[in-house]
């Protein structure tokens, strides 16, 4: 195996075999709040088997169903999965492995200042996973949120419960970026374990891929056009205005750079001033900004392309997002819905991550069967 310091994902020519575990275990996972499928993809590029993923959304099936095999897809609130049932997706498997990452905008630092009851509503989900976790007792827990999540009460109460039911556990912080993800992303990520010590492996790459290296080489795009190839290399149209903008923006830098004449009336106020990221340009020897259910539009982030007068892509936002550039998100006789593919590849675990938290599972299994 590859030194760990040096390691690169290269969804194009990966070895989708399972380099750590013996596939003669029968190993199951059920990933909950799955999406369009980020982490279960980043599980069976690691040999990790995910028999099904639940979400509510039913935009999900399409994206889930075809880029991950076997796996299937249950549109259902996790608040109406019974235990019984969660027991008899994973079936007779020797290692069972539940994961799962509850939808971040209750933690959000803009949800935080309407909502303050973190027992109802989506504050609660995680209180149902601790549920389905508690009634199924799984060798293997994990869990992804964005870094305010460890602000709450309803994160630590998740945490007690699973120290209370005898697992081990540790959770922190990481760096997407440096797991491959081309993109500024930090998030907490949780792990726990019946059977001893488990922790994240170190990261996968000394320096972050950059927006050049993830989608340099896409063909080029104006804003509003469609690549006849990829339905999904569609951009967004820009108003007369907004292409004057994006013309006047620099790479790395705000809309402080434009014309007096360009500038918002709610960025000239006070107000607007703490948001110089919006309106922005990415830059190409950097990673990207954090993807957001909104990426696809200029006004929304600093979401430009870097020297096309545009903003990304959908197909640039879900490769930012790490996915391969074969994911199949709609049917070739889909509609491109950018509200719809947005909230897909925004709140997608990037796969590169996920990939990550299948390798240090991985080696959690390997070093407990010895």
């Amino acid at each position: 195996m590859k030194d760990l310091a040096s390691f690169d994902f290269d969804h194009q020519h990966q070895n989708r075999k399972n380099r750590i575990i013996d596939m003669k275990k029968n190993i199951a996972c059920v990933d909950l709040f799955c999406g369009a499928g980020g982490l279960t993809h980043g599980f069976v590029l690691e040999g990790l088997p995910v028999v099904a993923g639940i979400d509510l959304d039913p935009a999900c099936r399409f994206p889930y169903e075809q880029n991950n095999g076997a796996a299937r897809f249950l549109e259902r609130d996790i608040s109406t999965i019974t235990t019984t049932e969660l027991k008899e997706l994973f079936g007779n498997a020797d290692v069972t492995i539940l994961a799962g990452c509850a939808p971040c905008q209750p933690f959000s630092t803009y949800a935080q200042r309407y909502e303050i009851n973190g027992n109802d509503g989506k504050w609660g989900l995680l209180y149902q996973f601790a549920r389905l976790a508690e009634g199924t007792m799984p060798d293997v827990i994990t869990m992804e949120n964005v870094p305010t999540v460890a602000k709450h009460a309803v994160f630590h109460d998740f945490v007690d419960t699973l120290k209370r039911l005898g697992y081990e556990v540790w959770y922190a912080v990481v760096d997407s970026s440096l797991y491959g993800v081309p993109q500024i992303r930090r998030r907490m990520v949780l792990l726990a374990s019946k059977h001893g010590k488990i922790e994240m492996i170190e990261p996968t790459r000394k320096k972050p891929k950059t927006v050049k290296q993830a989608i340099g080489h896409l063909c080029h795009l104006s804003a509003g056009e469609s690549s006849p190839k990829d339905k999904l290399h569609v951009t967004s149209t820009l108003s007369d205005t907004n292409l004057k903008r994006i013309k006047a923006s620099k790479p790395g830098g705000t809309w402080r750079d434009w014309p007096t004449h360009l500038v918002a009336k709610c960025h000239r106020a006070e107000s607007g001033r703490t948001y110089p990221g919006v309106y922005g340009r990415m830059e190409w020897d950097k990673p990207a900004p954090t993807m957001t259910t909104q990426c696809y539009g200029f006004g929304n982030g600093r979401f430009g392309h870097p020297e096309q007068d545009r903003a990304i892509s959908l197909r640039e936002a879900a490769i930012l997002q790490s996915f391969p550039l074969d994911y199949k998100f709609i049917p070739k006789d889909g509609e491109v819905s950018f509200k719809v593919l947005g909230r897909l590849i925004g709140n997608a675990v990037p796969v590169d991550l996920g990939r990550a938290i299948a390798l240090s599972i991985n080696r959690h299994l390997a070093s407990v069967a010895r």
